[in-house]
């Protein structure tokens, strides 16, 4: 089974199994709570979150400021 990258960027932590059997509606069912979730909380915490994840990914080097831009 291959592995799947997770927005978290975690490669081990607590199983999450999704029954096999789930209907095409079911699995829907669930993606459309997530959704409204994604949505709840984006809608409470959008900025900080924002902010947050701009923090975590950005990259900062130094910079010589006695160079050229070019």
């Amino acid at each position: 089974m291959k592995g799947y990258h997770l927005p978290s960027g975690l490669h081990h932590g607590l199983e999450f199994l999704i029954d096999p059997n789930w209907s095409p509606d079911q699995a829907l069912a669930i993606v459309e709570l997530l959704d409204d979730l994604r949505d709840r909380i984006c809608s409470h915490y959008g900025h900080v979150l924002h902010q947050q994840l701009r923090n975590d990914r950005v990259i900062r080097l130094p910079v010589d400021s006695t160079d050229p831009p070019f």
